[in-house]
């Protein structure tokens, strides 16, 4: 087994922008520089109350909402890739990735749930993504629950509705906790218990003198924990930070129309002994609040892990022949070849992206293997030891390419089920398309 670094965090950003510098909150040098830094495998970023407006919905569905936009900008410069992205209303969860990981996740898939008015609407529920990496699955969950003090037993509703609501279509791991790693993050709302019938200014005065401890055995959360009715699945270690709710707009101060209270949390779940001989295991390495940011009337709130998955794991890949160039204006080309049994699906798809892209939504174009990728003759050469392997090669055809395609871009090959469970599957190496002068 070996470790993998992932990096989650959570912040309601009450409908604010990021026009703020995000290194501090990703744990990320001003300078770009990482030499001394170990850079987490994974980040898992969610937020809550992004501005959801009809005019920005609608402009979201067409391009990145401005805190994912701001989030993958920063960590392209750091080499990550965008994997998933999936939002309900003000809710959103982005997975992003070290690029050299790409061809070991698979199996990568979202759900989402209402629990808002009875399940009608969205402004409360979930967003989830689920995938497969070094053998291992993980399940990375995003909530925002039933606020108020007196709202205890909604928060604890939504939260079981959340658990029987959501689904996947990857076998043996359809629902959250059948996933050998759970992470559950979010605005959850949890407050102080009401028979702690201290004022706001009483407990600011308790934090003050920094009688966390004392103030944190009246906390909502871990009583419905203790009593099994929710969240009892799921570990959290003691926030060693004040209260994250609810602060005056752009200050450190508490706005006392609200009790303070620890409402942005993250959680988690290993199964350890889901496989013979071996102990999954979940180290958490921090878990803090970033008081320096002031956008909204909460803090936001981050964790470091790492995770055992397994070292000598190797995945099922498609292997592309070396491109030497495209032609803007012509028919384009690429063989690859099925170097193991790959089931191909009708649905399977390959992607021109740019070099270097910075996600997976970033193709520029597209075609459908099942429609424009033809097999070729491939002579049978023998192996060591006598045998012969019979490697079947594939040949994709572009009729066109988008207008002003210049510059250096590559192949993605993904798979992708009926139930839009995507997986990459190999990705070529780097080529120009350029334009013949006419003569």
């Amino acid at each position: 087994m070996e470790n993998l670094r992932l990096y989650v965090g959570t912040y309601n950003v009450g409908t604010s922008t990021p026009d703020i510098k995000l290194n501090s909150l990703l744990g990320l040098p001003d300078d770009h520089k990482t030499d001394k830094l170990q850079l987490p495998d994974i980040y898992i970023l969610s937020f809550q109350e992004v501005k959801a407006q009809p005019q920005n919905m609608l402009l979201d569905a067409l391009f990145d909402d401005p805190w994912t936009y701001a989030c993958k900008e920063l960590l392209d410069t750091f080499n990550y890739v965008k994997i998933k992205s999936v939002r309900l209303q003000g809710l959103l969860l982005n997975v992003y990735c070290l690029r050299k990981h790409l061809l070991n996740i698979r199996e990568i898939e979202s759900d989402y749930t209402r629990t808002g008015l009875s399940g009608m609407w969205g402004n409360k529920g979930a967003v989830s993504v689920r995938l497969s990496i070094y053998g291992c699955s993980l399940c990375f969950v995003n909530s925002h629950l039933s606020a108020h003090d007196n709202q205890l037993k909604d928060r604890v509703e939504d939260y079981n509705n959340i658990i029987k609501d959501q689904e996947f279509h990857v076998e043996e791991t359809t629902e959250i906790f059948f996933h050998d790693y759970v992470f559950w993050m979010g605005d959850l709302n949890f407050r102080l218990l009401e028979e702690y019938d201290q004022t706001p200014e009483e407990i600011e005065r308790d934090i003050v003198k920094n009688e966390l401890k004392k103030l944190f055995t009246f906390d909502q959360l871990r009583y419905v924990m203790r009593k099994g009715e929710a969240f009892s699945e799921l570990e959290e270690k003691d926030p060693e930070f004040p209260p994250t709710f609810k602060f005056e707009v752009g200050t450190n101060r508490y706005d006392f129309k609200r009790r303070p209270a620890w409402c942005d949390r993250i959680l988690y779940r290993v199964n350890p002994h889901n496989y013979e001989n071996v102990t999954l295991k979940v180290d958490q390495l921090s878990y803090k609040h970033h008081p320096s940011y002031q956008l909204s009337d909460h803090k936001p709130v981050t964790a470091e892990f790492n995770i055992k998955v397994f070292s000598d794991y190797s995945e099922r890949i498609v292997e592309f022949d070396k491109i030497v160039s495209w032609n803007q204006d012509e028919e384009n080309k690429a063989r690859y070849k099925i170097t193991k049994d790959i089931p191909a699906t009708k649905d399977d798809w390959i992607g021109l992206f740019k070099d270097n892209f910075s996600s997976l939504d970033d193709y520029v174009s597209y075609e459908y293997v099942s429609k424009c990728a033809s097999p070729t003759p491939e002579k049978k050469s023998p192996m060591k030891g006598g045998s012969s392997k019979n490697e079947q090669k594939y040949e994709i055809t572009f009729s066109e390419l988008p207008n002003r395609c210049r510059g250096n871009y590559c192949l993605v090959y993904f798979s992708q089920s009926e139930d839009k469970v995507i997986s990459v599957l190999g990705i070529s190496n780097s080529f120009p398309i350029v334009k013949h002068d006419s003569d």
